[in-house]
């Protein structure tokens, strides 16, 4: 690798080629023709060949130079485009973003941060992973995405949480006397109406249990679902009422003239977090992505 030319020479090559005059190339390099002359020397030294025959007054190329300037223009050619291509990834101009979800956030959290993320940087593809709930920290741990975005039940070694929504569990339900807007709902008094849950296993649904246990109460459930969206649509079909984040009926056009009863006795927060491995630096668009999600709250 030493004796491989340097960009400079390089540059002063192309430039004394292209203007047939050292104070030419000179002038258009900001240089003196003294220190282009010295590059010039040097990079006939390192090729072994030389390049122009000079006199006091002409500078002519040689078969030698005619052959090294195709190859000089194609390499700095090929470092500009590296620079620049490297540019565009530390700018997050350009590049892959892989995120991990689960459906309901996929569906509902997602789609307005892509808009407003592609609308400054179209040249970035993103990709969101739909994963079922138990894929989920297997997938970051795998390292098949850039990072994930959801809820962690519990610390997961090797995962980093940065948590940009706090959220507590509530009921919807159509309004009614019975199921009046604005006022919290105890899980006592839940446990008087039908329930409609996502299935035993899920996240919310173990949060659920261990809010029912607390309190010591057993609800009437009446229907089970893969989806919080689906047991939100049930609620609006007036089948019962939905236990779901208090952030989803907001965000659910599905939700609209549904009511949402903050749950208490106890209060279930859920943290919805961008997660990824801690050892892995993100790239800068994925860095860009995570940093919207974090400074909007989505």
């Amino acid at each position: 690798m030493r004796g491989l030319p340097s960009v400079r020479q390089l540059r002063a090559f192309v430039a004394v080629y292209h203007a047939g005059q050292v104070s030419a190339a000179a002038e258009q390099l900001a240089l003196t023709q003294p220190a282009v002359t010295v590059l010039l020397r040097e990079l006939e030294d390192r090729l072994g060949v030389k390049l122009f025959d000079r006199s006091t007054r002409t500078l002519r190329r040689t078969e030698a130079a005619t052959e090294a300037i195709i190859h000089a223009e194609r390499v700095l050619a090929e470092l500009e485009a590296l620079v620049g291509g490297m540019a565009e990834l530390a700018g997050a101009r350009r590049g892959r973003v892989r995120i991990a979800a689960t459906s309901t956030v996929a569906q509902i959290l997602l789609p307005p941060a892509m808009r407003d993320f592609l609308a400054t940087r179209p040249g970035v593809k993103v990709q969101i992973e739909d994963v079922a709930p138990g894929e989920f920290v297997e997938t970051l741990l795998a390292g098949r995405v850039d990072f994930g975005v959801g809820t962690l039940e519990s610390a997961v070694p090797g995962l980093r949480e940065q948590v940009f929504l706090h959220d507590t569990l509530a009921a919807v339900g159509l309004p009614g006397p019975d199921f009046p807007a604005g006022r919290p709902l105890t899980w006592k008094q839940l446990a008087a109406w039908p329930v409609i849950t996502v299935k035993a296993g899920y996240g919310v649904r173990r949060s659920i249990d261990a809010a029912c246990e607390s309190a010591g109460v057993a609800l009437r459930v009446e229907h089970e679902v893969s989806l919080l969206t689906t047991a939100v649509a049930l609620a609006a079909s007036g089948l019962g009422i939905a236990v779901v984040p208090a952030s989803l009926p907001a965000r659910d056009p599905a939700a609209s003239g549904l009511v949402a009863r903050r749950l208490t006795r106890p209060v279930v927060e859920r943290r919805v977090a961008v997660i990824h491995k801690a050892e892995r630096s993100l790239s800068p668009a994925a860095q860009a992505f995570a940093d919207l999600l974090l400074s909007a709250g989505v």
